[in-house]
């Protein structure tokens, strides 16, 4: 039976006011909760990025039916010995309701160290670097490596009985090959089905076949679809951008430079525009199909209580009776 979650996102709302809606989303029936885990906003108008592992924590005690994935970048902003030691804990505190997932990250975020911004190709290297790492820190080796990260003689002392998954992200079918040999499983983001079909094969070709896949939606549900357009263009627009242009960006002010000129009919390709819970259910069968184990919704706009209660009166019954 896929498992429908809802995604919390840091950039738009303040920590606790995040709080009330994944307690929200686990009283009208959501199963899992995906943190993203920003330092910025995508734009001054979003105004919010709390800190994800603070508030993990929290969120993970107040609502004990979830199970928790974050998207981290190890390697720049974080260690990966801390990153180990922060799922680690996290992981013995709540057993079997904790994944973690790992990209090679963005601009936006990881500048603020003043490392140099390293090109992609060096990144997945760091990635795959940072995850031998945390995988051996987790299994209780004492660690010393030095690469593009540097660990002397680390040793975890406090571990889970079960380490946690470690779930590769890939938006292009490049990325998703590569992390199909190495990873435990795959997440992504909605596109329309042809390409999002094309990443899935890719992660499958690459090593990927049966491991768990991980989708998030991205979609504007309101009243009425020109609400539902209206807002996510206020909330969404600097997000539609390639991946080579998303990752090189360095501050909220320049997203909102790059979005200043995208229209509200350009979101299509992007965001899940409708106010019909139909037609919503419909695209998210098309996901299911494609063998998706898990579909993560965000709602890009900022109605997040009315999502919560329709998608958990209309929504959610209808797929969770998928097989």
């Amino acid at each position: 039976m896929v498992q429908i979650g809802y995604h919390a996102s840091h950039e738009q709302f303040q920590p606790s006011q995040l709080l009330k809606y994944a307690q929200m989303a686990e009283q009208a029936g959501f199963t899992r909760v995906l943190s993203s885990d920003h330092f910025h906003p995508w734009s001054e108008q979003q105004g919010q990025s709390g800190f994800a592992w603070s508030w993990l924590g929290a969120a993970m005690q107040a609502t004990p039916s979830l199970s928790y994935r974050v998207v981290n970048a190890p390697g720049d902003r974080y260690h990966p010995a801390i990153i180990a030691q922060a799922a680690a804990t996290l992981a013995e505190m709540f057993p079997n309701r904790f994944w973690l997932t790992v990209g090679s990250g963005q601009a936006l975020n990881e500048h603020i160290t003043g490392n140099k911004w390293l090109i992609k190709g060096d990144r997945n290297t760091r990635l795959k670097e940072c995850v031998d790492i945390i995988r051996a820190l987790w299994t209780g080796e004492t660690v010393t490596h030095h690469g593009l990260v540097c660990v002397e003689e680390a040793k975890l002392y406090s571990r889970p009985n079960t380490p946690p998954l470690l779930i590769g992200a890939a938006v292009t079918e490049a990325t998703a090959e590569w992390l199909g040999g190495w990873a435990d499983g795959l997440i992504t983001i909605s596109r329309p089905p042809e390409k999002l079909n094309r990443v899935v094969d890719a992660f499958r070709r690459g090593g990927g076949e049966g491991k768990p896949m991980i989708l998030k939606v991205q979609l504007s549900y309101d009243r009425t679809d020109d609400m539902a357009r209206q807002k996510a263009h206020e909330q969404w627009r600097n997000n539609i951008f390639k991946n080579v242009l998303m990752t090189q960006l360095r501050t909220p002010q320049q997203f909102d430079a790059a979005g200043e000129f995208v229209t509200p009919e350009e979101l299509n390709e992007h965001v899940r525009i409708s106010a019909d819970p139909q037609q919503q259910i419909e695209w998210l069968q098309k996901d299911i199909e494609l063998g998706f184990d898990e579909l993560i919704l965000h709602n890009v706009n900022r109605e997040q209580e009315q999502f919560i209660k329709a998608f958990g009166e209309k929504v959610l019954p209808m797929l969770t009776a998928h097989k």
